[in-house]
């Protein structure tokens, strides 16, 4: 189902540029966007969430990578600065709803920050409305948007969005994750 709610959806930023070293470190032989999640790659499982859920997209993976979170979220929202808004989705939540995307960016129509969660834990993607551009656009290193989202809670600007999907939640750090990643998703799709 396309995004339906207003006129212009805000921007998925799709976070792709980590080093993922922690997953070779734990044993894994490719990046752990390239690894494989039921025959797809995790990024892959974004991707197709993301497009799923009809809203427009923008991948930040460049050749090299980059010094960090901080400096993709940078890049993907200064390369789209006359959105409506932005989603910043780390490439790694494999199990992500694309109903979970749809329902933060139609949330941002109601406060300028939003941030899900899933039974009493931060989850992604954080939304931000438009007004946020200057302050996204000028994270560097590997500092996310933490520092932006208190800032903004202080002001009163953040609604926190409970969702029933733990997809926002389970990302992929290690091989053991993954693992745990392929036995929940075998058990949803009765894969053994």
């Amino acid at each position: 189902m396309p995004y339906e709610g207003v006129n212009t959806p805000p921007v998925v930023i799709i976070l792709a540029a980590g080093k993922g070293q922690r997953f070779r470190d734990s044993g894994g032989q490719e990046h752990k966007l390239d690894a494989l999640l039921d025959g797809k790659t995790v990024l892959g499982h974004v991707m197709e969430a993301v497009k799923t859920a009809g809203l427009p997209w923008h991948l930040v993976r460049p050749p090299g990578g980059t010094a960090g979170m901080g400096e993709s979220i940078a890049l993907g929202v200064t390369a789209t600065a006359d959105a409506s808004g932005w989603l910043i989705l780390p490439g790694d939540l494999p199990l992500i709803r694309p109903d979970s995307l749809r329902r933060v960016a139609l949330a941002l129509n109601e406060k300028p920050v939003v941030v899900p969660y899933y039974q009493s834990h931060h989850g992604h993607p954080v939304g931000f409305q438009c007004s946020y551009l200057k302050a996204l656009s000028a994270l560097q290193g590997d500092k996310g948007a933490g520092s932006i989202v208190q800032i903004a809670h202080k002001r009163g600007e953040v609604l926190p969005l409970a969702l029933s999907d733990r997809g926002i939640i389970d990302d992929v750090d290690t091989t053991g994750d993954l693992r745990a990643l392929q036995r929940r998703h075998a058990s949803k799709t009765g894969i053994a």
